[in-house]
């Protein structure tokens, strides 16, 4: 079950409060052939600080490094790949939690369907309440799952590292600020490889009340164009871009407090 190293690639900014927490949760994974490799992105608090107590604390586990100057995630995973020597890669953030058996399980999937690349998993939300809403993906996902659904929870996933070589990483862009996954997942599937989601939520999501408001209009714009490109890439036929322009518009037009309303409604579910 060890034998395989897997690379763990956690993009750091402005995260110190719940960073222990996220590092702790790998520190306590049953299966133990890891590294961890942090990129700080320029924090403004203490972040890199924490993160280097546990490195300077696990020096032959962890590995830190740091921007020259804010960049952004896309830029900061790839700086992370770097430094990757193991022959998995799986994400993780610094405001999350892995739970224990995470990484074990989703490595027994891999060894047990040799035809699948990338396998991700559900994901729960939490916050100092406690936890709340199950986030489920598609349980089975092919290139046209785009269509309707991000076929992965991004920060779930664990692949193997050729996976990411072949694709050259992530595309570090402006069309790609906060949609660094789904051009990744575009590029994936065109590649021809193969991924599938395993329906227990091995991850806990924090759940931030800010995320929905760094979805601007103007994110949600460059999104757009990744999907333009995406559908292109998958030869996805035109008529379909009719209904992404329509869920475009709409968000874009739908005021915080609505969302915030669903998002209580989730949670209570």
């Amino acid at each position: 079950m060890n034998k395989g190293k897997i690379s763990i690639i956690m993009g750091i900014y402005n995260c110190s409060a719940t960073l222990p927490e996220a590092i702790d949760s790998i520190l306590a994974q049953t299966y133990e052939n890891w590294e961890l490799i942090m990129c700080d992105d320029c924090s403004t608090d203490d972040t890199y600080m924490v993160a280097e107590e546990y490195k300077n604390k696990y020096p032959e586990k962890m590995i830190l490094v740091r921007n020259e100057k804010n960049s952004r995630l896309a830029f900061s995973l790839n700086h992370c790949l770097k430094y990757a020597t193991g022959e998995f890669v799986a994400r993780m953030d610094g405001d999350d939690v892995s739970v224990p058996e995470r990484f074990e399980k989703q490595i027994q999937f891999l060894k047990e369907h040799p035809d699948v690349q990338l396998v991700g998993t559900s994901m729960q939300r939490f916050n100092q309440s406690g936890k709340h809403d199950i986030v489920y993906p598609p349980e089975k996902v092919d290139k046209f799952t785009l269509k309707d659904r991000i076929p992965f929870n991004h920060a779930t996933i664990l692949t193997y590292k050729y996976v990411y070589d072949e694709l050259n990483g992530y595309t570090v862009a402006e069309r790609t600020n906060r949609a660094q996954d789904y051009d990744l997942w575009f590029r994936f599937f065109h590649k021809g490889f193969v991924g599938a989601n395993m329906m227990e939520p091995l991850y806990l999501v924090r759940e931030d009340e800010n995320a929905v408001r760094r979805r601007t209009a103007k994110v949600r714009i460059n999104a757009y164009k990744t999907t333009r490109m995406g559908y292109k890439l998958l030869n996805y036929p035109k008529s379909w871009l009719i209904k992404a322009t329509l869920v475009l518009i709409v968000k874009c037009l739908t005021p915080y407090f609505i969302v915030d309303k669903y998002r209580e409604y989730q949670a209570k579910k």
